[in-house]
């Protein structure tokens, strides 16, 4: 496999530029227990360079966004009972995102059976690039062959359990083919598909493959799916096509990650210190 030449993936920044330049992100995530989630993803997508992110998120955890999230905008979205988004909340999300250059949908939205009604139909009407991940993928395990009608193209970052629920697959099953079963649903279902877990499998509907080589097991850890998701959203809505966005996102992750384990150890490695490595991957990275 040729050696990628990561460097030549970011956008050079001019010196009369503003944030508009820079890629506008649209993050829906989080639901009561799961603002975490919600927070990361939308950390990491500030810290891997996007010009502005906004997060969705229900209304009623977004005073908790408001202390967490300096620099991302919170937008309050209508609710159910159980503080998880209401399908009331799909006309504001498509009429925001007309604004936006590339989605995020699932860290932490919760397996509420309207979050997943919501989620497929937002899948049928975005027509912006968009990842889609954790409850999002979730959302999709009974007919994942939806997104085949999506307007926009999809990319889909499954960890092998969601991988599973996917294919109706069992896990080890998925483990001892990862290359071909990434390949084989990116094509069924016409998504790059972003296999998660040692050597992460990035495959395309078009036959690419890459297969990644940075990263540790300390990375095994709640909430660096969640970074993983912000990232890749950022470099979308910086202008490069999926494949290019996931196979970035997913070097830069492992990159920040091998980075916290030298200095931290694997065993006390968390999500929250990816974010807090990735100017350094980004400085290591220009050189």
């Amino acid at each position: 496999m040729a050696k990628e030449n990561f460097k030549a993936y970011l956008k050079k920044r001019k010196k009369d530029s503003n944030k508009g330049d820079y890629g506008r992100v649209f993050i829906i995530a989080g639901s009561v227990g799961y603002t975490g989630a919600a927070y990361l993803c939308a950390k990491a997508a500030m810290r891997s360079g996007s010009g502005l992110v906004t997060l969705g998120i229900p209304e009623g955890l977004c005073s908790i966004m408001e202390i967490k999230l300096t620099e991302v905008i919170k937008k309050p979205l209508p609710q159910t009972d159980e503080l998880t988004l209401s399908l009331k909340a799909k006309d504001e999300i498509l009429k925001f995102s007309q604004g936006v250059d590339s989605i995020a949908i699932g860290p932490g939205l919760s397996r509420h059976e309207e979050v997943k009604k919501l989620v497929k139909s937002l899948i049928l009407q975005i027509d912006k690039p968009t990842v889609i991940d954790a409850d999002g993928i979730n959302a999709l395990a009974d007919k994942p062959e939806i997104v085949k009608k999506a307007k926009c193209p999809l990319i889909l970052t499954p960890h092998p359990g969601e991988m599973s629920r996917i294919a109706k697959i069992g896990i080890e099953d998925i483990q001892r083919n990862r290359e071909e079963i990434a390949l084989s649903y990116a094509q069924k279902l016409n998504v790059v598909l972003v296999l998660k877990g040692y050597k992460t499998v990035i495959a395309t509907p078009e036959g690419k493959v890459y297969v990644n080589m940075t990263g540790n097991p300390g990375m095994a850890s709640a909430g660096t799916g969640d970074v993983l998701t912000g990232m890749i959203a950022s470099f979308l809505g910086q202008g490069l096509e999926p494949f290019k966005a996931a196979k970035l996102g997913v070097y830069l992750h492992g990159a920040a990650g091998d980075l916290v384990a030298k200095e931290k150890s694997q065993a006390s490695l968390i999500a929250e210190d990816l974010i807090e490595k990735l100017p350094t991957v980004f400085k290591l990275l220009g050189k």
